[in-house]
């Protein structure tokens, strides 16, 4: 199939799709015209690699993974995969507990507004000179 009808049965642009092949996530072969051409086997494939990008991977890291699904059986590439995965998890991890820090941060300052807020609503507005 060309890279339009796998944009239509993905979701995915052919941008996108153009984008995962330069990245070596996906592969097609080519027409004598230059015309990408893609298997059906790349409809789960580009699937898959949507998933990894919303699980917040960079396409480095997706490339890094896609081998335990090229050569599912080879331990060894499992385990590099697992460790990437967990890897993963870590940065997510470290990022969740910034954001918390200063969501954190946010809120001393939203308190500190709000009783600002609260003594201004309680005093006298000035009447700028008039009786």
């Amino acid at each position: 199939m060309r890279i339009g009808e796998l944009s239509k049965r993905t979701g995915v642009s052919p941008r996108s799709l153009r984008y995962y092949e330069e990245q070596g996530l996906l592969a097609s072969s080519r027409s004598d015209a230059g015309q990408r051409h893609y298997s059906d086997a790349e409809v789960q494939r580009v699937s898959l690699i949507r998933r990894l990008f919303d699980a917040g991977m960079s396409s480095r890291v997706i490339a890094s993974v896609l081998p335990c699904v090229d050569v599912p059986g080879d331990l060894g590439i499992a385990e590099e995969t697992f460790t990437a995965m967990m890897r993963e998890r870590e940065r997510i991890d470290a990022d969740i507990a910034h954001l918390i820090e200063t969501r954190d941060a946010l809120d001393v300052l939203i308190k500190g507004n709000s009783r600002h807020r609260a003594e201004l609503s309680m005093t006298p507005e000035p009447t700028h000179g008039r009786p």
